[in-house]
């Protein structure tokens, strides 16, 4: 399973990596939608940790961009706010999976990662 977070938080995502790879996920993490809309040209991913508040870029681009370049890609969107609270986030993106608190517990957001990158028909799960 590829995992690509996009967290501007380091320690957060680093700390979100290590539960993702100790389920064998290969994992990405980058901090800006710079790097993420480059790594989305590159490479393919089967799931996409998005924080939905970037410091720089927007979580919504990524989504949109990765719908186009990879369609088969889910999107996990993480936040702290209230924005989206009512579900709507699932009308804006239409490659979004699930909608998280930052605060969910790691090794609750990494069953939720795994999940998504399971194989779903017509998809075939590259091993790590």
């Amino acid at each position: 399973m590829r995992v690509l977070i996009v967290q501007s938080n380091a320690n957060l995502g680093g700390l979100w990596r290590r539960h993702l790879e100790r389920l064998q996920a290969t994992v990405t993490l980058v901090s800006t939608g710079e790097a993420a809309l480059s790594l989305l040209e590159e490479s393919s991913f089967d799931v996409i940790v998005l924080d939905l508040v970037l410091e720089e870029g927007s979580a919504l681009t990524i989504a949109d961009f990765a719908e186009f370049r990879q369609p088969e890609a889910n999107v996990v969107f993480v936040t702290d706010t209230t924005f989206f609270s009512d579900g709507s986030i699932f009308n804006h993106s239409a490659n979004a999976r699930a909608f998280i608190q930052t605060a969910t517990p790691p090794k609750d957001l990494a069953a939720i990662v795994h999940y998504y990158g399971s194989a779903s028909p017509g998809r075939e799960v590259v091993p790590a």
